[in-house]
């Protein structure tokens, strides 16, 4: 009866069959599997990476590998790396980190018999006065002439000219006296009388004789003003290299601006006030030079001289010059032609190098600020190699006037008969006679 009622039910109704339920459990299997799968691969995952980070796990497992070989070092991730050597035992500095010594004013102590004091000048001072300052003064102006430079060092000393055209002193020109004698001035009485009261404005430079072992007294102008000098012979190249010797010692105090060449027989025919104001304000030099075609000035010209210098070049005149600083410094710096005449101009060939080298090379070079004319008065009329020479008898006042203004030349563009400003050549003698006429004819004494 029941069977015949569930057969009578609708199909929907019916119990599924055997086969129908295995085949709708199926996925369900499926799916489940693939979730166990899946959480299974996670956990073997994460399982995974706990047993490779574990340490315990680690050394659990080399424990079991075959001693075929030692265990090799542990990662670097395993334990902390080792400090570095210089936090566990740092080196030593190295040389150049080392802290610099302290200066010597920080160590240098009265109490410290290992470390004196350097010796140093000892200055007094008075209550209320400051410390003096030295500045520039040992390099403007020497306290003494006489040195031990060699001449190599005294030229190139000399040669130092300063490109500031501005001076950061105050200067006061002075005019340089440089006398090339033997030994005794005959004149210095006159000329110290000449100087008088006029200190701050002149120098005075004498070179003489290395065999001469005179002096004079401490209250002379003369005292303390010998350069150091070697021997000079008439005619040769040594006198030019003490011309040059006077003017580098010269230059040496940088007040000095005129410069000119004096000998024991030369006596000044002005004041000291007129000769200062005619060389500072003078806008040239003086030396005299001249062409002379005759056997005495072209005749001692020599070939070998070229290139450097060449017969139309070639002048003559008289040795005594005045010049100014910038020629002065030119004079004593030259090295193109002074090393002709030292080799190929000698009194033995006939060639005197103090009437040619200046007046040649001034010609060539410095031929426009020259004036073309000398200060001082030498007589030349009687011919010969020497100029004339006054005695005693022969110095009178006419012959002063007839010096001093017995010419016409020009000065800075004006002409003037104020040309000669010394003159020569005095015999010792003649000194009487101008101590007698100088108050009267030349303004001095």
């Amino acid at each position: 009866m029941k069977a015949a009622q569930y057969s009578q039910l609708p199909i929907h109704h019916q119990l599924p069959s055997s086969s129908s339920m295995h085949q709708t459990s199926n996925p369900l299997k499926l799916l489940s599997c693939f979730l166990l799968f899946g959480i299974g691969l996670v956990l073997g995952t994460m399982l995974s990476s706990y047993t490779k980070s574990s340490p315990f796990n680690t050394l659990q497992s080399l424990q079991f590998l075959p001693p075929l070989s030692p265990p090799p070092p542990p990662p670097r991730l395993l334990s902390p790396p080792p400090p570095p050597p210089r936090l566990l035992s740092p080196p030593p500095p190295p040389p150049l980190l080392s802290p610099p010594p302290p200066p010597p004013l920080l160590v240098f102590s009265l109490s410290s018999p290992l470390l004196p004091l350097p010796p140093s000048p000892t200055i007094i001072l008075y209550p209320g006065q400051s410390p003096a300052r030295i500045g520039l003064k040992g390099y403007l102006e020497p306290s003494n002439v006489m040195h031990d430079m060699t001449e190599e060092e005294l030229l190139w000393r000399a040669s130092m000219v300063p490109r500031i055209p501005t001076h950061p002193y105050k200067r006061i020109p002075k005019v340089a006296f440089m006398f090339l004698a033997r030994g005794e001035l005959p004149f210095a009485p006159l000329w110290e009388k000449f100087f008088r009261g006029h200190e701050g404005l002149f120098t005075i430079y004498l070179h003489l004789s290395p065999e001469y072992t005179g002096d004079v007294a401490k209250e002379s102008v003369f005292y303390g003003r010998r350069i150091p000098s070697r021997p000079v012979e008439w005619g040769e190249v040594n006198m030019i290299e003490a011309e040059r010797r006077l003017l580098a010692n010269a230059l040496l105090d940088f007040s000095n601006q005129r410069f000119v060449l004096l000998s024991e027989a030369c006596v000044p025919l002005w004041n000291f006030e007129t000769i200062y104001s005619y060389l500072i304000n003078s806008t040239q030099t003086f030396v005299s030079l001249y062409d002379d075609p005759s056997s005495t000035g072209r005749g001692r010209y020599s070939k070998s001289m070229l290139p450097q210098i060449h017969i139309d070049q070639w002048r003559k005149s008289s040795q005594w010059f005045e010049v100014d600083r910038e020629l002065a410094v030119a004079i004593v710096s030259d090295d193109f032609y002074f090393p002709v005449f030292q080799k190929f101009c000698h009194a033995q060939w006939g060639c005197y190098a103090d009437e040619h080298y200046l007046p040649t090379m001034i010609n060539i070079k410095y031929g426009a600020k020259n004036s073309n004319r000398s200060v001082t008065f030498v007589n030349w009329s009687l011919g010969g190699p020497h100029p004339a020479r006054y005695y005693r008898k022969q110095v009178t006042p006419e012959l002063l006037r007839w010096m001093r203004e017995g010419s016409t030349c020009m000065y800075n563009g004006r002409p003037t008969n104020i040309c000669f400003l010394f003159a020569r050549k005095f015999l010792p003698n003649a000194l009487i006679r101008f101590e007698l006429f100088a108050p009267k004819v030349m303004g001095f004494g």
